[in-house]
């Protein structure tokens, strides 16, 4: 992986939120790959995986606190001593929003608040969260500028869009230095494919491995800025460690700029696994836009963000590691 900051990390403390999960171990990953004085890790390990803590257990910088963001005596004691904060912690997934908003809202927002709270209180220097590219919702225009959104179409939106507005008034209010990532489909190594709310590259992939059904919502003709998870890296980091004073109280688009059909996805996995399997069709689901693209020039300007890996080039690395190669 590039390395994507120039300052020397080796006496910084770093609180990855959700390390445990996908995005959240390979940002782990990459601080602990490039020297920092300690990654300590919260996790509750619902949708993060162990296997994912058993990565980076002989590393003495490492530390894994298993808790819940909800307890707010958990999300104190994970701040003490922290420099820098990356909140990627929440309950992923439209559909399970859909179906229990309830504790997508407790999760996402009660515990958004929980973490923002703990950090103002130890002094943390920056604090960076992953929201997502949902929060558009309806707004047809392409690409998607980060100061136009429409009408939100998911409970899950909701969430992401309540983080924004939390993370703003922190700002303004505490002087805290906050910056907000939209996530565009980011996808990966480690990306779990199983669960009713796994995502659609992972599950495609063992699907097509596994001879077993790989349904497609809708015609497959919505397009998505599929977004490899090293450019979500970066922007963390960049984030994180950022010295320019105009790029805080802003979110950011974080994506390719280029976007791509569900259909065409399917076959460019087919392809690399030289495969027949043909997909079934079903219904669309409820809460999703039809299209997505985002403009990332703000990212750029402000962040110094610039994506590595095309998503061609991203989704090779991923098939790869899912068929061990």
């Amino acid at each position: 992986m590039a390395v994507f900051h120039s300052t020397d990390i080796s006496g910084k403390s770093f609180l990855v939120t959700g390390g445990a999960g996908f995005i959240g171990s390979h940002i782990v990953e990459y601080l602990l790959a490039n020297g920092a004085g300690k990654v300590r890790v919260l996790d509750n390990l619902v949708t993060g995986s162990w296997n994912n803590v058993a990565l980076f257990s002989d590393n003495g910088n490492y530390e894994f606190m298993e808790g819940d963001i909800r307890n707010t005596d958990i999300c104190a004691r994970a701040c003490e001593g922290i420099d820098h904060v990356t909140h990627q912690a929440a309950l992923g997934s439209v559909p399970r929003s859909v179906k229990d908003p309830v504790t997508s809202n407790e999760v996402n927002v009660s515990g958004f608040v929980n973490v923002i709270t703990a950090a103002k209180d130890a002094g943390v220097k920056t604090f960076v969260f992953a929201s997502s590219s949902s929060v558009y919702g309806d707004e047809p225009n392409l690409p998607k500028k980060e100061e136009r959104t429409g009408n939100l179409l998911s409970p899950y939106a909701v969430t992401k869009m309540t983080n924004e507005l939390y993370a703003s008034v922190f700002g303004r209010l505490y002087g805290m230095k906050v910056i907000g990532l939209r996530y565009f489909n980011v996808f990966g190594p480690r990306q779990d494919p199983e669960g009713p709310y796994a995502a659609v590259i992972p599950l495609f992939v063992s699907g097509i491995l596994n001879k077993t059904p790989v349904y497609i919502n809708g015609d497959g003709g919505q397009t998505r800025d599929f977004t490899f998870v090293e450019n979500a890296v970066q922007a963390n980091i960049r984030g994180m460690l950022c010295d320019n004073p105009d790029a805080y109280g802003q979110v950011y688009n974080v994506a390719v700029g280029e976007n791509f059909s569900v259909n065409f996805l399917f076959e460019a996995i087919s392809d690399l696994l030289s495969s027949d399997h043909k997909p079934i069709y079903r219904e669309a689901r409820s809460g999703d836009i039809r299209d997505s693209l985002a403009d990332i020039s703000k990212a750029k300007h402000l962040l110094g963000y610039a994506p590595t890996r095309q998503f061609l080039d991203g989704l090779k690395l991923t098939v790869d590691f899912f068929t061990g190669k």
